[in-house]
């Protein structure tokens, strides 16, 4: 039997992996990637490490662009003004996705939207 767990070590939360084998267990420590990134959506909170961005997305694929947009537009760096575009873009705001595409220095997305949430998570983690 194994399991996904988060622990408090050394002043953060550490995700862990926990294999049992019998009357071994073994603790493996864990990068977040995107199939985890979306089992987690299924939780009532995102995961307690990962960065802020990430939280966004998750909070906006779980149906709160309003608390996505928060947490967005407090940071101010390429990625976040990506985000902020893609929000705005979700929102069917062209034109203000269209200003925050250009502050983050990069063209307007092509595609679906669902496409464009895959490639800004798969790019933050």
């Amino acid at each position: 039997m194994s399991k996904l767990r988060s622990i408090f070590d050394g002043g953060q939360w550490q995700t862990i992996f926990l294999f049992y084998n019998k009357d071994l267990m073994i603790y493996l420590n864990y990068s977040m990637n995107y199939d985890h990134f979306i089992k987690s959506l299924t939780d009532d909170f995102p995961p307690q490490d990962i960065k802020n961005l990430l939280t966004a997305l998750w909070w906006e694929k779980k149906g709160d662009w309003h608390k996505a947009h928060i947490i967005t537009q407090e940071i101010h760096t390429n990625d976040a003004s990506r985000i902020h575009a893609y929000l705005h873009r979700r929102e069917g705001d062209l034109s203000n996705a269209n200003y925050w595409y250009r502050t983050a220095g990069v063209s307007a997305f092509i595609g679906d939207l669902n496409k464009e949430w895959e490639t800004l998570v798969k790019r933050l983690l």
